[in-house]
């Protein structure tokens, strides 16, 4: 893998602004152009771990998804600040 599927899912994030989300794909994409395909299964992996620890948002049809019952097409965002 050419780059870090955890960092370039960050880097993508934060480019892309608050509130807002990306695909698999374009995180495996960015992290390993040539072969962005074998790298879906890492990014899945990445996503739930990253969920798990409160670090990242799994949305399936729009909300967030438990990642422990993650299944079909999702997205990924950051979570939403604390309203305080």
């Amino acid at each position: 893998m050419t780059r870090s599927v955890e960092e370039t899912l960050f880097e993508l994030l934060a480019e892309r602004g608050p509130g807002k989300s990306v695909s698999p794909e374009e995180v495996a994409r960015a992290a390993d152009p040539e072969a962005w395909h074998r790298a879906l299964g890492q990014v899945r992996a990445t996503a739930i771990g990253l969920a798990r620890q409160g670090r990242l948002v799994i949305l399936r049809k729009g909300k967030p998804q438990d990642p422990d019952t993650l299944k079909g097409v999702y997205r990924l965002r950051l979570p939403e600040p604390a309203a305080e």
